[in-house]
């Protein structure tokens, strides 16, 4: 099968890269490289190029006849997009439109979508797919209106997509070859573990004053990996004629900001310095998943899902093996 990734030397693309390594697909990656290391990419071909570049893509999407496209070229950062909106509609939403226009003009009808739980917002309780999404930040927002491309098109067109709503994901490559290693990271376990190796002076908590167990955010933590094989058995669906569905990545139970940073002191050893900081905008005060839809569609059975095994391997890849 020929295969586009769109982001894939970014973190979570070349765990996906990675996974499908032994897959016999041919694969093509683009990526900008504004937060991707091209260290990170396993196998496949690399171009190096932009999504906002239309000529391109029409390009690759004619001499590659791609049958599948896995799409995680995409801005992350919640606070940023509260500061920079246009970017993450730019970037998020509108590259988006751009990607799924090359599908249909070339007969490309398998689309994996890298989405995201800040499409609920607020929730009470763990969200499953059918929650209410009420995005209350940019970030959101533009994946979910990028969701809803997908969705009507799918009505409007042969292509067919899963999409994978993450929530957060962490931890490294179990085999120390890759890992997350954009400069600038805020992903949580990611700075601790800097903070814990010495790459950084602190860590930050960002509000203790939520209406949680101990006043500080709750997440669902999932694996990189565990995350990376769910794509893999996402493009599985599809190949063998699956219907379009949106699916949670998550393990259905969340960790608050402390009960993580005191796990990776456990573990390190390193009592890390923490600093209490006033809340970030744009962030929620509990993101957990129901997930129990994407075991029944996909056969999907997490192998990482222990908070200790994902600090352990987060934290060995910023001892050992970061680029």
């Amino acid at each position: 099968m020929r295969i586009l990734i769109t982001g894939g030397a970014g973190y979570i693309g070349s765990h996906v890269l990675k996974a499908l390594m032994n897959s016999g697909n041919e694969i093509t990656i683009l990526d900008n490289l504004s937060t991707g290391n091209p260290k990170a990419i396993t196998h496949g071909e690399l171009v190096v190029g932009d999504l906002n570049d239309e000529k391109l893509l029409d390009t690759l999407f004619a001499t590659k006849k791609f049958e599948a496209v896995l799409h995680f070229a995409g801005s992350i950062v919640v606070p940023e997009s509260v500061a920079d909106p246009l970017k993450y509609y730019s970037n998020n939403t509108l590259n988006t439109q751009r990607l799924l226009s090359a599908c249909i003009k070339h007969s490309c009808h398998q689309f994996i979508f890298s989405s995201t739980a800040a499409v609920y917002g607020m929730t009470d309780g763990a969200a499953t797919e059918e929650t209410p999404t009420i995005p209350v930040n940019p970030y959101g927002h533009s994946k979910l209106m990028s969701e809803q491309m997908l969705a009507d098109l799918s009505k409007a067109s042969p292509l067919r997509y899963v999409a994978l709503r993450y929530f957060n994901v962490s931890g490294a490559d179990p085999e120390g070859r890759i890992g997350q290693s954009f400069p600038g990271a805020t992903h949580l376990i990611k700075v601790a573990c800097q903070t814990a190796s010495g790459k950084r002076e602190q860590i930050e908590i960002f509000g203790t004053d939520y209406p949680t167990k101990d006043g500080t955010c709750e997440r669902d933590y999932i694996h990189v990996s565990d995350l990376a094989d769910a794509h893999v058995k996402a493009l599985d669906y599809l190949q063998k004629g699956g219907k379009s569905e949106i699916l949670n990545c998550g393990y259905g139970y969340g960790f608050s900001v402390r009960e993580v940073l005191n796990k990776v002191v456990e573990i390190t050893g390193v009592n890390i310095k923490i600093i209490q900081s006033p809340r970030r905008p744009g962030d929620p005060a509990i993101v957990t998943s129901k997930a129990e839809k994407i075991r029944k569609v996909l056969g999907w059975t997490p192998k990482y899902n222990n908070l200790e095994t994902i600090v352990k391997s987060a934290f060995e890849w910023e001892k050992n093996g970061s680029f």
